[in-house]
């Protein structure tokens, strides 16, 4: 598959997105996964379930991504709780579980775009993804009001369309209110890991699981209703102002037997 190049003069690969060095970074890391990977792991899926169709398919990546966030939210609170670590070495590891948290959330919805047909190559595409998805309806509602799309079914129209200059300005709202809204979720969530062990675990699968769910309306709302076939045509995302969507054919489903 073909990458495009970015627009000259944009680093879209690094940089402040929230302002906040540890969010920024865990973000970074998260949209780095290598999209060969991400089909991978949905043409696995298919394999294993040959006469699955794109919304069971989607519903399995669905139950995938809810257990393992719910499983490292319990494991971080049980260590976090336990009496014998100490406060700075419980609050790093659920620095850390804030980033497996990102980097699950951001595979689970590069995979959702595989299954509707769309590769998100943009690393600024991703971390649009990525922040909408992960703030649910909220999400949904800005990038609808900033692109000045609806806020149903936007993730075609946004991340194939639009001109980079949209995607700075998306990404720059979503950060502002991931910052007051979702950091401050996060930072609650890690001090209720603090609690005595046993308590500590519950609080941090409970909450993550809960924050995971929100992840699943987030890439609802962004994708609309399953495709009723998967797509014989991957649509790569655009990456400059003047580059219109490359459809390129790629015959990438798993022999059917």
């Amino acid at each position: 598959m073909r990458c495009m190049r970015d627009e000259p003069g944009t680093d879209v690969t690094t940089g402040s997105v929230t302002g906040m060095r540890t969010l920024d970074a865990a973000l970074d890391k998260a949209v780095s996964i290598p999209s060969t990977v991400v089909h991978a792991h949905v043409d696995r899926l298919r394999r294993r379930n040959p006469h699955a169709s794109p919304e069971q398919v989607l519903r399995m990546l669905e139950k995938q991504y809810l257990l393992a966030v719910t499983a490292s939210g319990g494991a971080v609170g049980a260590v976090a709780a336990t009496p014998a670590v100490g406060t700075g070495v419980a609050l790093a590891v659920t620095t850390s579980e804030v980033a497996t948290f990102f980097a699950a959330s951001a595979a689970f919805s590069l995979a959702v775009a595989d299954v509707h047909g769309i590769a998100v190559e943009d690393t600024a595409r991703r971390r649009t993804l990525l922040l909408a998805t992960v703030l649910g309806d909220k999400g949904a509602r800005t990038v609808g009001t900033e692109a000045g799309i609806a806020p149903q079914a936007w993730a075609r129209t946004l991340l194939v369309n639009m001109p980079t200059s949209t995607i700075r300005r998306v990404n720059t709202t979503l950060a502002k209110r991931f910052v007051r809204r979702q950091a401050g979720k996060q930072g609650a969530l890690a001090f209720g890991r603090l609690a005595p062990f046993g308590i500590g675990a519950v609080i941090g699968a409970t909450g993550a699981r809960a924050l995971g769910r929100n992840v699943l309306t987030g890439a609802r709302k962004a994708f609309g209703p399953p495709p009723t076939a998967f797509a014989r045509t991957i649509e790569v995302t655009a990456t400059t102002d003047n580059t219109p969507p490359d459809r390129l054919p790629l015959d990438w489903a798993p022999p059917r037997s």
